[in-house]
């Protein structure tokens, strides 16, 4: 993919499964589905727990990967790792409602944000500068078969 095709596709709405080392060696890599923020350019947002197993391991490592993908064919898929460059505790409103909204839609993100208010202020934003991409799109491969 071009660096415009793979920083939309990124942008777009998917869930993301992070991927995280376990600096210790004590387990394989941490994989866990995950809502995230990004907009072209920028940086990728992740929200957790601050205690979480996702959060110190990311905290511990200085870096993480983000894996996202089309569900549908022709099947398309942008992985992004990098370094943290920071850790945001506690998460602003502002941010905490835009990953809701980005989410559910305007009602239901609401509702969430109301019956998780007590827990989402458990909750660090992580921010990831991305350093290395790699990517596929099969839209032409899959043409060869058309």
């Amino acid at each position: 993919m071009s660096v415009t095709a793979r920083e939309e596709f990124l942008a777009g709405l998917h869930v993301g499964v992070v991927g995280v080392d376990d600096p210790r060696g004590e387990s394989a890599p941490l994989l866990v589905p995950v809502w995230y923020g990004y907009q072209p350019g920028g940086e990728v947002i992740v929200q957790t727990g601050r205690e979480s197993l996702k959060a110190r391991l990311i905290r511990d490592a200085g870096r993480f990967s983000i894996c996202v993908q089309s569900e549908s064919a022709p099947y398309k898929y942008v992985s992004v790792e990098g370094p943290v460059v920071s850790v945001v505790d506690p998460v602003p409103a502002a941010d905490r409602e835009a990953l809701a909204r980005r989410y559910l839609d305007a009602e239901t993100a609401t509702d969430y944000l109301a019956a998780n208010a007590h827990q989402l202020t458990e909750d660090v934003l992580i921010r990831m500068r991305p350093q290395r991409w790699r990517t596929a799109d099969f839209a032409a491969f899959a043409a060869e078969f058309s």
